[in-house]
């Protein structure tokens, strides 16, 4: 299994609920409506901070999980026709580019 980990802050001017409000209303939407989202992606989680006393506050405003069979299923979304002409475009109407983190992985299971 591969796992895709993306950290994602928002644009500058954005408050974070806007940012929160607008990924999973007007973007998420978006992934969900490309057939190769259902076909490739076999988990898909997104993780937002909460207030959390005595740490640092975080450095990004959400981070994104998806779960993939192979690099090939992988690759098949992320360089589709629907994936770069529907949903790649709006990452830039609420996501600061310039911070925008990204791990492809394989999961070593510590615990379960």
């Amino acid at each position: 299994m591969i796992k895709m980990i993306i950290t994602l802050k928002r644009l500058e001017g954005m408050t974070h609920k806007e940012f929160t409000d607008y990924q999973r209303n007007i973007h998420r939407p978006l992934l969900e409506s490309i057939p190769e989202a259902r076909r490739y992606i076999r988990r898909f989680v997104v993780s937002y901070p909460i207030p959390a006393p005595k740490y640092p506050e975080p450095s990004y405003d959400s981070v994104v999980e998806a779960w993939f069979d192979s690099m090939e299923d992988l690759n098949a979304l992320y360089f589709s026709d629907n994936f770069l002409n529907i949903v790649d475009p709006d990452h830039k109407n609420f996501i600061d580019l310039s911070s925008f983190g990204r791990i492809i992985a394989e999961e070593e299971v510590v615990i379960e």
